[in-house]
């Protein structure tokens, strides 16, 4: 297997710049996500690194070798797309050996190697099946036999389970974990489902317009997102964002807001003291969000009104409207006690899990690089 290292790599249509000096390495032997929402570059990243798309500046190297001008078959990869595109007319035993035919290997090497794959991924009863007698799930995994099939360098993944049922993606996800596991694999796997990319990746790398945001295993990421974008991306439901201004009170640094003060921990007090007077955001988790008893006396808090209570089964989330119309998320347990929709409530926020954003830049305002895009080393 082989490292993938992209240098400073941008792709442009014209004026429209679709990868903007795109720098990352995806390690040995690493499962890397490429996560972020429809057009923000991460599937023409991947095509680049095929081959399939011609770079605009920048370099990309596959193991020790640069690749700008190297032809896709020749690259020693192998691509699993969204749609399975398999060949209909041909038995699964078929499919997964075309690409052996395609490199000349030998016939009676060609076999053993069809039944390798097929038995890693369960296909070992379904050789002599069609396509079209085969279920979506199935089908996916005929697609990862043949990719497999001739061990690559390096796989990669172009939303592979977009096609799938809830049920099956779930399944399907699980094999592919354990399936990179057993072959040691480096993976480049693209989604913009963030499920997905925390369950799968070792790491993953989030990008926006074109731009990476943020690298780094994914607890990481989600405990420590380097700036708001990332901050309303990762999560289900996401990160509370809540605009006020830093005040100073009695040495310490509260947020001050249209539904009233949160008082800041010492662990970001360097920053707010820094932003004392400007508009900040204030970043929380819904799980980090809590409803006080109505006899609670606590200073600090925020009014609002239950707005909406979505019922989850194992969970419920109330979603909150403060007086300037924002909203906030609390995350709650089915023993906890359930709030009226329409009723007051005060707010409090665990101090644990507040972040600073700047308001202007939504760069995370308590980081030592402000980019905070690390190896998670």
């Amino acid at each position: 297997m082989a490292r993938v290292v992209l240098d400073h790599v941008t792709k442009r249509y014209g004026d429209v710049v679709a990868v903007n000096d795109l720098s990352l390495e995806i390690r040995d032997r690493e499962f890397l996500v490429l996560l972020g929402p429809s057009g923000c570059g991460k599937s023409t990243a991947l095509r680049m690194i095929a081959g399939l798309e011609d770079l605009s500046g920048g370099q990309i190297a596959i193991g020790d070798r640069v690749v700008n001008d190297v032809e896709p078959k020749d690259r020693d990869i192998a691509m699993v797309f969204q749609s399975y595109a398999l060949y209909p007319h041909m038995t699964v035993a078929r499919n997964i050996e075309f690409p052996l035919r395609s490199r000349k290997v030998p016939e009676n090497e060609r076999g053993p190697l069809v039944e390798e794959a097929a038995r890693a991924l369960g296909l070992s009863d379904l050789l002599d099946r069609k396509p079209a007698q085969l279920s979506g799930g199935q089908r996916q995994r005929v697609a990862l036999a043949r990719a497999i099939v001739r061990k690559p360098s390096v796989f990669l993944m172009d939303e592979p389970l977009s096609n799938l049922d809830a049920k099956l993606r779930v399944q399907t996800r699980a094999e592919l974990i354990e399936l990179q596991r057993r072959l040691d694999a480096t993976v480049v796997y693209v989604t913009h489902d963030q499920v997905e990319a925390m369950t799968m990746g070792h790491r993953i790398a989030i990008m926006s317009d074109g731009v990476l945001q943020q690298v780094g295993p994914p607890q990481d990421v989600y405990e420590r997102p380097a700036n708001l974008f990332v901050a309303r991306f990762i999560g289900a439901p996401p990160m509370n964002t809540i605009t006020g201004t830093i005040a100073s009170e009695g040495g310490s640094h509260i947020l001050v807001t249209a539904g009233g003060a949160i008082a800041l921990p010492s662990e970001v007090s360097g920053a707010a003291r820094n932003a004392t007077g400007l508009e900040v955001v204030l970043g929380v988790r819904p799980e980090h969000v809590r409803i006080l008893p109505h006899d609670s006396e606590t200073q600090f808090a925020l009014d609002a009104t239950v707005a909406v209570i979505e019922s989850l089964g194992h969970e419920r989330h109330v979603v909150c409207r403060l007086a300037d119309e924002q909203m906030v998320i609390v995350r709650q347990t089915v023993e906890t006690q359930r709030p009226l929709e329409g009723t007051a409530v005060r707010l409090s926020a665990d101090p644990v899990g507040l972040h600073l954003f700047d308001a202007a830049t939504g760069l995370r305002l308590d980081a030592p690089d402000p980019q905070l895009v690390g190896d998670g080393e």
